[in-house]
Parts: structure tokens; C-alpha cells; sequence
């Protein structure tokens, strides 16, 4: 099934999946049917198994899943079986803040497949400094390091009058999905994948309901 044609709220299941998997007890080639699974990420049997069958046969009627495999399944399906190399643009507090958590968790927690490899600035003052043991690069470094470091997925945290030209140097230089924190939408080549993370626009959807 081509990837574009998945939609995203499965996706977005399936990393669900994996993430209760990867912190569930699996010894003992323990299985795990549809019903713990949907228990446990908030959705119906049903679902997980429709979910499940976009892309093949993983389980047995009337005994589940065996859970070390579907979770190996699933990370694959993820393109999370092996560490994904993630550039930060922008180093700023946001862009520093994700920077430790990135590599606290992949350093504390072996499942976690992420692992910041390049970061970057156009501030010389931030330039050169380290953080959780990687050197800030200038941004005109970011074709070389992505090449160097395999990097396919980046990180914007700039201010929204530079997102796009960050963004457009990101793509020409090789990155094909962009986790975007600058509040403006971007406009990317068919095949690169955007997703949007606006904490305020989060804050004022939840201040509705107060």
C-alpha cells in the first residue's frame, strides 16, 4: 500500500500501538489480543484489528498477537526499527528544550528510536555550543551535515518570518518531513511531509472549554 494513501489518523494509531508495546512487558513471548491493545490506547477491538489488516496478516483468531512481533512489525511499518536522525533548526529555548528531551530519552531508553544529530543557528553567539554533547552548526552547514548524518527528518523552531527559507534549504538539501513549530503554514514540494505543532493555537482551543 503506498504510504501517501494511508490516512493520518491510522498512522497516527499505529504510532499509538508501538509506543504501549514498547513500554509493555513482552517476556515470555507473552500475546496480546485486540481488545488489551484497543483497552490500553483508547479504541474499540475492532479498530486495531482494521487498523492492523492495512497492512497484513499479524495476529491468530482467538489468541492475538504475538507481542514482541508486532511490535517489531510495527516499528518497521514506522520506519522506527532502526535510530532516525533528526536535525534541529533553530536553537533558540524551544529548539534547546527538544534537543535535551530528544536525547535524554534516546540515551535513557534504548526503544526510543529518535536521536538529535545536527543542530543549527544563524546566531553567532549560539554557534559552536553544545548541547547534550552536539555542536550548534551555522546554517550554512546544514546541506553538509545532512548529508553526513542521513538526515531525513527536521525540526523548525525559527521565528515565522524565516520558517519558509529555512524550510526551503531543509528540502533542497535532502529532508523529507519537517515537524513545524514556526505558526505559518509552509509550502514543500508533493513529496515532503509536513506536520504542524502551534502550542498556541493548542492553548486557545483548550481556553474554549474553561
Amino acid at each position: 500500500m503506498a504510504r501517501r494513501r494511508v490516512p493520518e489518523v491510522v498512522v497516527r494509531r499505529l504510532a499509538v500501538y508501538l509506543r504501549i508495546l514498547r513500554e509493555a512487558d513482552l517476556s515470555d513471548n507473552r500475546f496480546v489480543s485486540s481488545a488489551e491493545l484497543g483497552e490500553w490506547a483508547g479504541v474499540t477491538p475492532a479498530q486495531v484489528r482494521k487498523d492492523l489488516a492495512m497492512f497484513g496478516e499479524f495476529g491468530k483468531q482467538g489468541v492475538g498477537y504475538q507481542g514482541r512481533n508486532l511490535r517489531d512489525e510495527l516499528a518497521r511499518i514506522l520506519n522506527t526499527d532502526e535510530t532516525v536522525a533528526v536535525a534541529i533548526i533553530g536553537m533558540g529555548e524551544l529548539g534547546a528544550a527538544l534537543a535535551r528531551y530528544i536525547q535524554r530519552r534516546h540515551a535513557g531508553n534504548r526503544e526510543y528510536p529518535f536521536r538529535a544529530v545536527a543542530l543549527f543557528d544563524v546566531d553567532p553567539a549560539k554557534v559552536g555550543v553544545s548541547v547534550e554533547g552536539v555542536a550548534i552548526d551555522h546554517l550554512d552547514a546544514l546541506p553538509e551535515r545532512v548529508r553526513e548524518q542521513k538526515v531525513k527528518l527536521a525540526v523548525v523552531s525559527v521565528p515565522a518570518a524565516a520558517a519558509q527559507a529555512v524550510t526551503d534549504r531543509a528540502v533542497a538539501a535532502g529532508v523529507r518531513a519537517i515537524l513545524d513549530f514556526a505558526p505559518v503554514k509552509l509550502r514543500v514540494p508533493p513529496h515532503v511531509r509536513v506536520h504542524y505543532a502551534d502550542v498556541s493555537l493548542e492553548l486557545h482551543q483548550l481556553a474554549f472549554y474553561l
